[in-house]
């Protein structure tokens, strides 16, 4: 084969590959739009099921849990799923109206999501670490919370087998989050005065809120973990 044609076939060659390319890239990012829509109506529709802020249903302590079984299993799929889809990683039935001691919480993508039922605190630890703090009852607003950093917790799961979670860290933190709903108590109760009223302003005014958009605070030193949306 004459230098020039093989030149020229390896070539076109060339530009065929990298024609397939960018449609196999178009397609993709075609691909990952779709689902990134997909992700964002799945969300809205899941948050549209949960109690909002100014509902005195999330100031109110729900009941214990007398009865187990398959309809309690099927409401805690059920939160399961709203959690996943409104991209939380705890839930309280009280979020959804329903006055029940019933929790679930997945505190890592690794995690498998449980559920708890009529959770009691059985030991905190004295050391204690701030994270700011997200609830998908609380629309776009954030806030510092102290909390402590070890716990211990005990509680059934929707069969009534006994449970005990020893948890540090994130999931710690959700779980006193998730039990603070069951007995009426916000973030907005746990965070300093200053957090609170700007929290409450955006709130009322549909505005958003985070501390981390204010200007850095010396923390000295503070125990500080990451963000935490629950």
């Amino acid at each position: 084969m004459p230098f020039a044609q093989e030149v020229s076939e390896r070539t076109g060659d060339l530009d065929s590959a990298r024609m397939s390319d960018e449609v196999k890239t178009e397609e993709r990012e075609a691909d990952e739009r779709r689902l990134e829509v997909e992700l964002l109506e799945r969300r809205e529709a899941a948050l549209a099921q949960v109690v909002k802020f100014g509902d005195p249903v999330l100031k109110s302590k729900a009941s214990p849990i007398a009865n187990f079984g398959p309809e309690l299993w099927t409401e805690a799929e059920r939160m399961i799923e709203i959690m996943r889809d409104g991209l939380g990683i705890g839930l309280a039935a009280t979020q959804l109206g329903v006055l029940r001691r019933l929790l679930v919480f997945q505190s890592g993508p690794e995690s498998e999501p449980t559920a708890l039922v009529n959770p009691e605190v059985e030991w905190l630890s004295s050391e204690l670490a701030v994270a700011e703090e997200g609830c998908l009852s609380l629309p776009r607003v954030s806030m510092d919370v102290e909390r402590p950093l070890y716990a211990r917790f005990s509680g059934r799961d929707a069969e009534g087998a006994p449970i005990v979670i020893e948890a540090a860290g994130l999931e710690a933190r959700v779980l006193q989050h998730e039990i603070d709903h069951l007995d009426g108590v916000l973030i907005l109760d746990r965070t300093v005065r200053e957090q609170r009223k700007a929290a409450l302003r955006a709130l009322r005014e549909g505005g958003s809120y985070s501390p981390s958009s204010e200007e850095e605070i010396d923390e000295g030193d503070e125990l500080r973990e990451p963000r935490t949306d629950a």
